[in-house]
């Protein structure tokens, strides 16, 4: 048989571990990057929120037997701890006492897989940047340092991002439906150095949280110590990245709301000077495909990060596209089809809970209702899990889709609203009448 060659346009995280499925499904792979190569390169700080990898990237990373690989870089993280502004602590599991989501370093992560795909086989094309697609003869044309040269496949795979070439083209050429939608919220990152020792001065298996309503401070380990930060807040407005132009102003703001983390960070506003501040948006486009080119990860559906999925949803669907080229086999053109078809609603879904995340995260998880409201669900669902996984485990500690696990929360929701306003609810939530009236109401 015919070695069947592919094209990857991107070979950020998922477009290698695309690169590596395909491999190991016997396909000849071609995986080209506009950057240099990324193992070549001196890292610095500024845009690389660490990622939080949960059941569905490591199914994927599963099917492709490289989960032990990726383990040896990945930290655990339990629970959530909310910083108050005192520097208070409050807790909250993240689902069952062995279940964790893990604090992975986006440049660790892509460095691994880059080294796992050349190693299967991929052959990796750098500083190539995807200047035109021939949708009716499966040939991707790229510049390369000071030419063009054009490469033909039997598929092409689009994993180029938020700002992917090739859905650009599809929207060019096809006039296929695109919007990048920008939230009014930005996004700034900073680092809490390691102590002593490469010790940690907070706790290490935790996803830390400095809620304020409107804005927040997380916080996710690195394995030398250290903790990757990021400060979400409004444009504009109120306690916004508007108002924080002067040393004076920035120290001031992190003084009054967040001082315990202040006096983690010695070099705060060298930090704050150096690193970019970014944007955020969300990506909606259809269909996906074109003939034998389809489109995947954040070039298909870039989302928020308040839900940490965008990495878990594009490594999904790299194992999702792996299970229906084994249906289709070489119908790649009714395959792509299906895949865009059938994972739309999933993009949309994972967008629509990744909005819904970003309120729980910065106000929600503040409040001492909704953090009740979580225990008896987390009662309930241990009581009846046939009846009820809550959402934050349907998202992070299940494959359940998206679209499924959006609908369901909606309904849970509306069940718990009901239940928070019985009276003295604070102190009769562990009796027997509140579980027989979530029962009714399912």
């Amino acid at each position: 048989m015919k070695e069947k060659k592919v094209i990857v346009i991107g070979a950020g995280l998922v477009g290698s571990l695309c690169a590596i499925h395909l491999i190991k499904k016997g396909y000849s792979v071609q995986l080209f990057e506009r950057r240099k190569d990324l193992r070549t390169q001196k890292i610095t700080a500024g845009k690389s929120i660490n990622l939080a990898l949960s059941k569905r990237g490591w199914t994927s990373l599963e099917q492709a037997n490289i989960h032990e690989y990726v383990k040896k870089i990945a930290i655990p993280m339990y629970r959530r701890v909310m910083h108050d502004s005192k520097g208070n602590l409050t807790f909250q599991q993240y689902g069952e006492s062995d279940q964790a989501i893990f604090s992975v370093s986006r440049v660790e992560l892509n460095l691994l897989m880059l080294n796992l795909a050349e190693k299967y086989g991929a052959e990796i094309h750098f500083n190539s940047k995807c200047v035109d697609v021939d949708f009716n003869n499966t040939k991707a044309t790229f510049l390369q340092i000071d030419q063009e040269k054009t490469y033909g496949a039997d598929f092409i795979v689009g994993a180029d991002g938020t700002f992917s070439n090739v859905r650009a083209k599809m929207v060019e050429k096809l006039g296929h439906m695109y919007n990048y939608n920008k939230i009014e919220y930005d996004y700034k990152e900073l680092l809490i150095p390691s102590g002593p020792n490469n010790s940690y001065l907070i706790e290490k298996e935790a996803l830390h949280i400095w809620p304020r309503g409107n804005f927040m401070v997380i916080a996710l380990a690195n394995l030398d110590g250290s903790f990757t930060c990021t400060l979400f807040a409004a444009k504009h407005g109120k306690d916004s990245f508007e108002n924080l132009n002067t040393e004076k102003e920035t120290i001031h703001y992190f003084k009054k709301h967040f001082p315990d983390f202040t006096g983690l960070v010695p070099n705060l506003y060298e930090q704050w000077q150096a690193n970019p501040t970014s944007e955020l948006g969300i990506v909606k486009t259809f269909p996906w495909n074109k003939k034998n080119v389809l489109l995947i990860g954040d070039s298909a559906h870039a989302t928020v990060p308040f839900y940490g999925q965008g990495m878990n949803a594009g490594f999904e669907d790299c194992r999702i596209l792996s299970d229906v080229l084994d249906i289709y086999k070489e119908n790649y053109e009714k395959c792509f089809n299906q895949f865009s078809i059938d994972r739309k609603p999933e993009g949309d879904g994972l967008q629509d809970l990744s909005l819904h995340n970003f309120i729980v995260m910065r106000d929600k998880t503040a409040d001492p209702s909704f953090l009740l409201q979580k225990k008896i669900e987390q009662k309930f669902s241990k009581l009846h899990p046939e009846k009820w996984l809550p959402l934050y485990s349907m998202v992070s500690f299940s494959n359940v889709k998206y679209s499924t696990a959006w609908e369901v929360g909606k309904k849970q929701d509306q069940i718990m609203e009901k239940i928070m306003k019985l009276p003295q609810i604070e102190k009769k939530w562990d009796d027997d009448f509140v579980i027989d009236m979530i029962l009714k109401e399912i």
